[in-house]
């Protein structure tokens, strides 16, 4: 099989350190453009591969054509590309939040239905060994149902990720249309909306700037109730200044299950009856710490065996509209029913 030609669109950090990287460890795969505005970047990017090198994606895609592209821009571009690319004919990768408005979202799953390519969105949770041991033991039964739950993930904020430090994009809103919620805060959402094979039916949101010069949320706390009627909440945090905490807790009929709290045993299950067990299977990824985060080669497979995506454009819809309905609560003071 011709490998696949994939074009990177937005040479920054996620590129850079996810993207680029699992798809040159992937043999299906050719890069052959990237693509950003900051030209030197995207040469920086290229030079490895002896791939095109281009400002402007609308060129790109025009005189490229490739089989697929990553959309590692910032959050207000995703959908506008991420159209033109499937226009384009290109299977989408797009990292999250999808986009900024639910109607981008619907937009962009409808036009690649009506050009036959594949979008997926980067929600990374889902494939960290952690969650995926955790998804597991859920299904056992052995647990009984989920009755409550807390899922969070903060850490010192953008700055020491971002390719631009403290002026990165992340901070800006009419880039970013959103701060610690769209970076974090709809990973937490997918996460458990997975985990629980359950979807939202109720959001609160807190959502405040409270210690970063910028005009996007810097923490978020968020109460959610589950369709089972399960509930639980939901932080994101940029002022984690002390260490990063990527964690989930669900407390079930017959005991708890405890996700990322603890440094050697990332999952631990402690039973009603006296039990405990302890799962080390790998680790969560930090910024820190990058492990390869699954997306990549999920996206590629699919591409390959000719199957629809498990982190579908239907998918990433419902997790950002966890995150919009807390913004609409933060404005109205009221919860929200999805």
């Amino acid at each position: 099989m011709s490998k696949i030609r994939v074009a990177v669109i937005g040479c920054g950090a996620i590129a850079q350190r996810r993207h680029i990287p699992e798809y040159k460890d992937n043999e299906h795969v050719e890069l052959v453009a990237f693509c950003d505005p900051n030209v030197a970047r995207a040469e920086q990017c290229a030079a490895p591969f002896g791939a095109k090198v281009y400002a402007d994606y609308k060129v790109l895609l025009d005189e490229i054509k490739p089989d697929a592209v990553s959309v590692c821009t910032p959050n207000a571009t995703h959908a506008s590309i991420s159209i033109d690319a499937a226009k384009a004919g290109a299977h989408v990768l797009v990292e999250k939040p999808m986009a900024s408005t639910d109607e981008e979202a619907a937009q962009m799953i409808e036009v690649a239905k009506e050009n036959g390519v594949y979008l997926m969105v980067g929600h990374n949770q889902r494939f960290m060994p952690p969650h995926v041991k955790a998804k597991e033991l859920l299904k056992t039964g052995r647990l009984g149902r989920v009755l409550s739950f807390r899922t969070s993930f903060g850490h010192p904020g953008p700055e020491g990720w971002s390719v631009d430090g403290r002026s990165s994009w992340f901070f800006r809103k009419e880039e970013a249309t959103m701060g610690a919620m769209g970076d974090l805060g709809v990973h937490k959402a997918d996460l458990i909306r997975w985990l629980l094979d359950d979807e939202v039916a109720v959001v609160g949101g807190l959502i405040a700037t409270i210690d970063k010069e910028t005009d996007v949320d810097d923490n978020a706390v968020c109460i959610l109730q589950m369709k089972s009627g399960a509930i639980g909440s939901l932080v994101a945090s940029w002022t984690y200044y002390k260490g990063e905490d990527n964690s989930t807790v669900l407390w079930c009929e017959n005991g708890v299950l405890k996700i990322g709290t603890d440094p050697v045993d990332q999952v631990i299950v402690e039973l009603r009856n006296g039990s405990v067990e302890r799962h080390q299977v790998g680790a969560i990824a930090t910024n820190e710490k990058q492990t390869t985060s699954g997306v990549i080669n999920a996206f590629v497979d699919s591409i390959v065996t000719k199957t629809p995506p498990s982190v579908s454009g239907e998918e990433g819809r419902r997790s950002l509209e966890v995150i919009l309905a807390a913004f609409e609560s933060r404005a109205t003071g009221k919860l929200i029913s999805l």
